[in-house]
């Protein structure tokens, strides 16, 4: 055998068996826990809520590190391109993973080259929620007042190709109902709109809407689970209403740079899975209408797809135009 194939060959062998015993030394440090949210959100907060958990497992502290902009596409681009050590992990919604590669001309990243899927954490519901003003006291309500103004009606959400535009997009298909989209910064203007009657409706997460709709300001009409919410069970689905197989929920997952070795990535899914599941963190996580999730990687690697070819072809269908 020739020299070059010989030592091609033990290059090969030392690189096989660095993998574990890098992951045999890991963690040596601190790990770096990328949220590209503001704290005090959704995300911020479901993140904190493992992240302690998580560190005590593994014998180092989980460093939250708020990196908002963008969407979220800016501290999930950080993440994509920091080391793949084991030493940063990002925690994001399913935005910067699903709907800002199909509506981003120039996103800084690839979801699915650039990063390793850990786990998916937590799910929760979309609620449809109305002005109380309008006289819809159910869904069929809405729609027939819809249909009645058609185009008159304004709906909120926080920007083209977030969860609750397409959200709307698909439930105007599919109740065959005209409403114009207006654009906010964050979900507290959209709130605000509504209360204010410069809008009429919008999807958005339970965690924001709860409130007002427990204090007669927001009128909820559905949630768009398949079956009832865990976190909300009294409140019907729009499968129920007459919208079968109608879907559309907010996620939150774990993801590493690509190429972090499998044996980390595994151990963290496989403490993920663990602490997601104890009672401790599902209560936290009912607390702030969120459903427990925890999954192997391959779990969240399909649903990415699965999300991805579903939101495309409502984009497609509703003409959303990339950015």
């Amino acid at each position: 055998m020739q020299r070059r194939q010989i030592l091609h060959i033990a290059a090969g062998s030392a690189a096989a068996l660095a993998v574990p015993a890098v992951a045999q030394s890991w963690p040596a440090r601190p790990i770096r826990l990328i949220v590209p949210f503001p704290a005090g959100t959704s995300p911020d907060i479901i993140a904190r809520q493992i992240a302690e958990p998580l560190g005590r497992s593994l014998g180092q502290p989980i460093v939250i590190d708020n990196k908002p902009g963008a969407g979220g596409n800016l501290g999930t681009a950080a993440a994509a391109h920091a080391a793949p050590d084991g030493y940063t992990f990002l925690f994001t919604i399913q935005g910067p993973l699903v709907t800002a590669p199909l509506l981003s001309k120039s996103l800084p990243y690839d979801p699915v080259k650039d990063l390793a899927p850990v786990s998916l954490v937590a799910t929760s519901p979309n609620v449809l929620v109305v002005d109380p003003g309008l006289g819809a006291d159910t869904l069929a309500d809405f729609v027939r007042i819809a249909k009645e103004k058609k185009g008159q009606l304004n709906y909120g959400s926080v920007g083209n190709g977030s969860a609750g535009h397409l959200a709307m997009e698909l439930f105007k298909a599919r109740a065959g109902i005209d409403l114009v989209h207006v654009p906010y910064q964050g979900f507290p203007q959209v709130v605000n709109a509504i209360l204010g009657g410069q809008i009429q409706a919008g999807f958005m997460v339970p965690g924001i809407a709860m409130g007002q709709v427990r204090a007669g300001k927001l009128k909820a009409l559905g949630v768009t689970t398949l079956g009832r919410s865990g976190s909300l069970p009294e409140m019907p689905t729009l499968v129920e209403q007459g919208y079968p197989g109608f879907e559309a929920i907010s996620w939150q997952a774990v993801l590493a740079p690509a190429g972090t070795p499998k044996p980390i990535v595994e151990r963290v899914s496989g403490e993920l899975v663990r602490i997601i599941k104890s009672d401790e963190v599902r209560g936290k996580m009912l607390s702030q209408y969120f459903s427990a999730a925890g999954t192997a990687p391959e779990a969240l690697a399909g649903l990415m797809k699965t999300e991805r070819e579903r939101w495309g072809q409502v984009i497609k269908a509703a003409g959303v135009k990339p950015e």
